[in-house]
């Protein structure tokens, strides 16, 4: 076993450790890190505006009076993610972020239709639609502001700006060093879309939705893919890398555009379209005490096993892992680098996993609506947040007796080699 280990982890860890330097995957998490804290607040609204106990008319009503809270954040989320994406990359050249973000943002809506059809087939002018700025546009807005931020970037390296002289305040310098740059730029965009609506009679947004986004989306929503995610996230934690941040600055687009695609549908009051979200990757994996959903092992530590030592990491490893957070265990029991548990470490999260997508896909328990849940809100309340129904905190019991089944023997061999360790001592 030891030596698999070790052969697997010399041709997957280099892998692991340059995409998690890539500058453009770090840009992308912290782009959707600046979105968060605004769709939070819109994942809440949507959470009260639509409690399982309302009637229809009531959350109609609660929906015309709160519905801008939702709608000015998650329905608009590509617009926050496009500006970060434009800030965290020019910084990175050590560029002025904040007209890096502003030029990106500008880009992306260069390339974004002001018009519309009605639901008489009627077309509107000089608006903009919801979808186009949510997850409809996501795949473009990410494209348009990595482009417009590297072709800015480059000419503000260049030394193509206007300089202004000493004395003037920074603010007024830095807007003229920007000008240049942010013309051009702007320039490049506005002439590609001429040439797509001009000659193509089409756009950008369409074409990207059509031949990038779907399929990714498509490809992302599978069991499959959501499994093989899964492994990467554990694997890679067993070698002391944070596989979370990893693999999810890869996924987080895909599984981030789902979710937003859920949520129209719940609002609209449709059948959900999607299993697989970035609610359902955090509530049914980190939501159950960490990485791995480790609470129930924590759990089995301090109240089931009799060596002292495994009764102490449990116990001091309890309070952070009711909050989700689960770095007392694994590096305290440890679960880096130790044989013994690689095995329920590695399987545990794959087997729920494709347990909760058979349940979901059969209309056993509800799908996540893909309202965003704080990843610190304690397991249960959270499955219920996520899902709008109790029985999302029902399937997360079940999921934690599986996981407990699955580790139980290899924690009990864990425990009586500590209880011999100790008997030999004395």
């Amino acid at each position: 076993m030891n030596g698999f280990i070790d052969k697997l982890g010399e041709k997957l860890l280099p892998i692991a450790g340059k995409l998690g330097e890539n500058r453009y995957l770090k840009v992308l998490r912290d782009a959707f890190m600046l979105a968060f804290p605004i769709t939070m607040f819109g994942s809440i609204v949507v959470v009260l505006n639509n409690l399982p106990f309302f009637s229809d008319a009531t959350k109609g009503t609660l929906g015309n009076l709160f519905g801008n809270g939702q709608n000015a954040t998650m329905s608009i989320m590509t617009i926050f993610v496009t500006f970060g994406i434009g800030y965290y990359l020019s910084k990175s050249y050590d560029v002025e972020g904040i007209f890096g973000g502003a030029v990106s943002l500008a880009s992306y809506l260069i390339l974004t239709p002001f018009s519309m059809l009605t639901e008489s087939g009627e077309a509107v002018t000089g608006v903009l639609s919801l979808d186009r700025l949510g997850a409809k546009g996501m795949f473009i807005g990410m494209i348009a502001a990595f482009i417009a931020a590297e072709i800015y970037t480059r000419i503000v390296k260049k030394g193509i700006v206007i300089k202004m002289p000493d004395g003037v305040p920074p603010a007024v310098a830095n807007s003229f060093a920007a000008l240049l740059p942010a013309i051009i730029t702007l320039t490049t965009f506005l002439l590609l879309n001429a040439v797509v609506v001009g000659f193509f009679d089409t756009n950008l947004h369409d074409v990207i939705y059509t031949a990038i986004q779907q399929p990714l989306t498509a490809l992302g929503s599978g069991l499959p893919a959501t499994l093989i995610a899964v492994f990467f996230v554990q694997f890679l934690w067993f070698f002391g890398l944070h596989g979370q941040i990893i693999v999810n600055s890869v996924m987080d687009p895909i599984w981030n555009t789902l979710a937003l695609e859920n949520l129209d549908a719940y609002k609209a009051g449709e059948a959900l379209p999607h299993i697989v979200t970035k609610p359902f990757m955090e509530i049914y994996t980190v939501g159950m005490g960490g990485s791995g959903s480790t609470l129930i092992v924590v759990l089995l530590l301090a109240f089931v096993m009799k060596s002292r030592q495994n009764k102490d990491i449990g116990r001091l490893a309890l309070g952070p892992a009711i909050f989700n957070v689960n770095e007392p265990l694994i590096f305290g029991m440890p679960l880096v680098l130790n044989a013994s548990i690689f095995i329920p470490w590695l399987i545990a999260p794959l087997v729920t996993t494709a347990f909760n997508y058979a349940m979901m896909s059969t209309e056993i328990f509800p799908i996540p609506t893909g309202v965003t849940v704080p990843w610190t809100i304690p397991v249960i309340i959270n499955g219920i947040m996520a899902t709008s129904s109790a029985m999302g905190g029902v399937l997360q019991v079940l999921d934690m007796i599986i996981i407990g089944v699955i580790w139980f023997p290899f924690l009990k061999l864990v425990d009586k080699v500590n209880l011999n360790t100790v008997s030999m001592a004395d």
